[in-house]
């Protein structure tokens, strides 16, 4: 066969593909503006809160991030009874001497020692199983070092648990995006779950890929995760949030994540090396293997790269895939406090730099150099 003969079958196949790929970035983007008007919305001026709520925060190393944010819990409105709770992880910095001096002597505050994760158990899963196992309060809220709540954050937060009846419930933070990795990265934590999960079925669907969960603030009724083992259950899970959710449906409970724009900010990674590591320790568990991974990777590629690059050789259907893709990452961003424009016009190039981030993390993951704030992953 000549070489004009070979290259037609492959340009039916590419054309296809982009076909399918517009297509199937066309119908996600469909779902994710359905869900942006499912998505529960805390409100702005809650109710105050019956009964003690504690508040969660392990830190490890975050001298320069937990002032802030234990500032900002000491500052709640309408939760009387509160509890702050705070576990030193064998810091190596100042950690323990800025949450002093940010409790100030207050009442509410108490602050733990952590020596580190006995074997079997990742570090921050046991800080939290430690927290917990100290706390009083029927509602239990998890917050991480790097997040800043609004004033109103808790009340909102717990009225939206009880209010809807759900036993856990992440309010998703409004994600702080600066440099250009950020910018290109960090959105697409949103608008992966509005694309791809329906929101409402999910909260109570047992299906482990039906689950969506943040760490960063999470609020779980105190009997649902006792019952779900709490973080025993998934004692060495990287991503523990998600890995809790799964255990509190499995126990019966339901629960996923609802906007938190209003009700708290986080900037999880200030750099390029610093995203970087932050992505490898994690990314590659995050679709249970190798071969689903792999799966996912190329479900992207044929839906958020592939119609961009065809549209470039004058492809009318790879256009109608890249208008597609912009719509929705724009849309996930005006809902969830992101930046839309320009930033929405790359997401053919975000999409790429995931799926670069994704294989590091698997390459580092097989050969045995993860590692987190000094201590070696699994």
């Amino acid at each position: 066969m000549s070489g004009a003969g070979r290259r037609g079958p492959l340009r039916r196949g590419l054309r296809a593909l982009t076909w399918a790929g517009s297509a199937a970035a066309t119908a996600l983007t469909a779902h994710s503006l359905l869900n942006a008007r499912a998505l529960r919305t805390p409100s702005l001026e809650p109710a105050p809160v019956a009964g003690r709520v504690s508040v969660l925060l392990p830190v490890r190393d975050e001298e320069e991030r937990a002032g802030a944010c234990l500032a900002a819990l000491l500052d709640q409105v309408g939760v009387p009874e509160l509890e702050v709770l705070v576990l030193d992880d064998a810091s190596t910095d100042g950690t323990a001497q800025v949450v002093a001096a940010a409790a100030a002597g207050d009442a509410r505050v108490r602050l733990l020692r952590g020596d580190g994760p006995p074997p079997g158990w990742l570090g921050k899963a046991h800080a939290c199983a430690r927290l917990a196992e100290a706390a009083t309060g029927e509602v239990l809220v998890f917050v991480d070092a790097d997040v800043v709540l609004a004033p109103h954050a808790l009340a909102a937060g717990v009225e939206l648990l009880r209010g809807t009846g759900l036993d856990l419930v992440c309010p998703y933070p409004r994600q702080l995006a600066h440099t250009w990795s950020e910018r290109l990265v960090q959105p697409l934590l949103q608008w992966s779950w509005l694309t791809t999960l329906p929101l409402r079925a999910a909260e109570v669907s047992p299906r482990p890929s039906l689950s969506a969960a943040n760490g960063q603030f999470l609020l779980v009724d105190a009997a649902a995760y006792r019952r779900a083992g709490g973080h025993g259950a998934v004692r060495g899970q990287v991503l523990d949030d998600i890995a809790l959710l799964r255990a509190v449906k499995a126990a019966g409970g339901r629960g996923g994540v609802a906007d938190g724009t209003e009700l708290a900010t986080c900037r999880m990674y200030e750099s390029w090396p610093a995203l970087r590591e932050g992505y490898a320790k994690s990314l590659w568990s995050a679709f249970g293997s190798a071969p689903a991974a792999a799966a996912v990777a190329a479900g992207l590629s044929v839906a958020y790269v592939l119609p961009p690059l065809a549209a470039l050789g004058g492809s009318r259907a790879g256009a109608v895939g890249y208008v597609a893709a912009v719509v929705g990452r724009y849309a996930a961003a005006e809902r969830t406090g992101g930046r839309s424009l320009p930033d929405a016009l790359g997401h053919p190039a975000s999409v790429l730099l995931l799926l670069g981030l994704l294989a590091d993390s698997w390459a580092r993951h097989r050969s045995g150099a993860l590692s987190w704030k000094g201590r070696v992953l699994p």
